[in-house]
């Protein structure tokens, strides 16, 4: 039996190792994630102390924000290290928190986004009923299987993961700890977590995908038969415009990685849609929300107003 050290780090070898790139990627890239924590954070900011903001809607917006500001800040930060300082060493413990809570926030975000879809299926579609289905308890109730799904998922993998032998190679062609590159360096048998990769994941990504396109249908049919007018049957899609192109940032990339076949996809192209949706998309968000909302830009300018005015009302 041949003797095999136990490998006990893991080097991410990052985006690209054109040396003439690397200022030019860290900058941008930086540039991308003070974005996302400024928006997102203003966003949050101004859910918690605006009162006109205090809905199911921005309440679920502002849980999206604080996601989006913890998920890209999960990966951003070891990926401009490596822009800066070359390939970047991490413990296996390391690799495994990272790796639980990538999956975490990003299971929390899918299923998020079709409570949001629920959300303005029955603003549009039953409005009387509006204030007593999505209720202050029911808010909570759904926020919180929301962030409790995708933390389930997470410790799936990441249990499943720990319990894997790594030995030799230790070079990850990523710019962060994801499971398939993990999966690809074990030494001892990954069938398993394939299969949970395959059929779990796959379940978390497109049950909630379903879900919002369920929704949507019912809200088109119910504008085509319940509206008379042209002008009121463009009203509920103009509402819900910000959130399917949301739905859309995130949905495409991630189908496209974790859907079967997930043996089957180069890592290149891994590494590519993985930095769509996790340092582009939350840089994204709160722009789109701000641009199509009346209200969010409203509350913006009032927030501002009080920063550089303290003594205006």
């Amino acid at each position: 039996m041949l003797n095999q050290t136990e490998v006990s780090e893991f080097i991410l070898l990052g985006l690209i190792d054109s040396q003439g790139l690397q200022h030019f990627f860290f900058v941008s890239f930086l540039l991308l994630y003070l974005t996302s924590l400024l928006g997102n954070g203003a966003i949050v900011t101004m859910v918690i102390y605006e009162p006109r903001l205090h809905t199911p809607m921005y309440f679920f917006l502002g849980n999206l924000s604080c996601l989006d500001v913890f998920f890209s800040t999960v990966t951003v930060p070891k990926m401009l290290a490596g822009f800066l300082f070359g390939h970047q060493p991490i413990s296996f413990g390391g690799c495994l928190a990272q790796l639980h809570f990538f999956h975490f926030l990003g299971s929390a975000e899918a299923v998020l986004l079709a409570t949001m879809a629920y959300d303005r299926y029955v603003a549009i579609c039953n409005p009387l009923r509006y204030a007593l289905v999505m209720s202050p308890r029911t808010c909570l109730l759904l926020a919180a299987v929301s962030w409790s799904t995708g933390f389930a998922h997470a410790m799936m993998h990441s249990l499943m993961t720990s319990q894997l032998s790594f030995c030799g190679h230790n070079h990850i062609h990523h710019f962060f700890c994801d499971i398939k590159p993990l999966l690809n360096l074990a030494c001892s048998s990954t069938s398993l977590n394939m299969t949970l990769l395959n059929v779990v994941t796959t379940s978390i990504v497109l049950g909630p995908f379903i879900f919002i396109v369920l929704s949507y249908l019912y809200i088109i049919c119910f504008a085509f038969q319940k509206v008379r007018s042209q002008e009121g049957r463009w009203k509920p899609f103009s509402t819900c415009a910000s959130h399917l192109t949301v739905v859309a940032l995130l949905y495409i990339p991630v189908l496209f990685n974790y859907t079967p076949p997930s043996s089957g996809s180069s890592p290149e192209r891994d590494v590519q849609l993985s930095l769509m949706y996790s340092a582009v998309t939350p840089a994204l968000n709160p722009s789109i929300y701000t641009l199509r909302n009346q209200e969010v830009r409203s509350a913006l300018k009032k927030m501002l107003g009080r920063k550089l005015f303290p003594g205006r009302k």
